[in-house]
């Protein structure tokens, strides 16, 4: 009792074991027995040419016996014209064998003809079914390829989907994080650099009050202007236009 279970857990397991490499490639599986399919047909076919052979050598031995038969024939009608009937008898009797002969080599030939027909018939048939088991071979394995690959382009249109929760999506919030923290880098740095501004400024009006004393100072000694008209000038212009207007009115 105990084998008979250990037998049928084995069988069991190699019956899984089958099925698991019948699954694992079916093209080639299906490959494989269209293989064995044509492997039996050629071994059919060559059958089929010899007893096509056989068929042949019933045909010749059928033309034979009737060449026979009409030369007994010619021999039984010609001995009994000469009168000569033991000698005609004697033919007579070689010729009712023959005869015998032929009609059961011409009932051989016909049942190997019917048979040879036949097996033609079914191999050629067998060779029509492989044609299609062929041609199922190649568009199945087409489709099955196009179905692994569509399966292939549905996952991967899937783990291009810029969703927070896909490789993508965390990707893209990384290289956005890194686009901020640069935009920010850049923005500190243009704040920092905000500071200084105004004693840059005052710097340079300072530069620029040197340079009109500078100016001016050249006008007197070019003759150009007077001292006090130059001091005049000066005030007025520290003055603006409306206190030089109403100093002017109080002279």
């Amino acid at each position: 009792m105990i084998i008979g279970k250990l037998w049928h857990t084995l069988k069991a397991q190699l019956n899984k074991l089958a099925n698991f490499f019948w699954t694992a490639d079916p093209i080639a599986q299906m490959q494989y027995e269209y293989d064995m399919a044509v492997n039996q047909l050629k071994e059919g076919r060559e059958g089929l040419e010899q007893y096509r052979a056989l068929v042949e050598r019933v045909t010749r031995q059928v033309a034979s016996d009737k060449s026979h038969v009409s030369s007994l024939e010619a021999k039984v009608k010609a001995y009994l014209q000469a009168g000569d009937r033991e000698t005609a008898a004697r033919f007579a009797f070689e010729l009712q064998k023959a005869k015998q002969e032929l009609a059961e080599n011409e009932q051989q030939l016909k049942l190997h003809e019917e048979a040879y027909g036949n097996n033609l018939t079914k191999i050629k048939h067998a060779g029509g079914k492989l044609a299609k088991v062929r041609e199922k071979i190649a568009k199945y394995d087409a489709e099955l390829k196009m179905s692994r690959a569509e399966a292939e382009m549905a996952k991967l249109a899937q783990s291009f989907d810029f969703d927070v929760t896909t490789d993508f999506g965390q990707i893209e919030q990384v290289i956005q994080d890194k686009i901020s923290l640069n935009r920010a880098k850049t923005r500190v740095a243009a704040d920092l650099s905000s500071e200084g501004v105004e004693e840059v400024h005052r710097e340079q009006a300072m530069e620029k009050a040197l340079a009109d004393q500078a100016l001016r100072d050249f006008e007197v000694q070019m003759g150009l202007v007077t001292p006090e008209t130059a001091k005049v000038a000066e005030a007025a212009k520290e003055l603006g236009p409306a206190e030089e207007k109403q100093a002017m009115s109080n002279e």
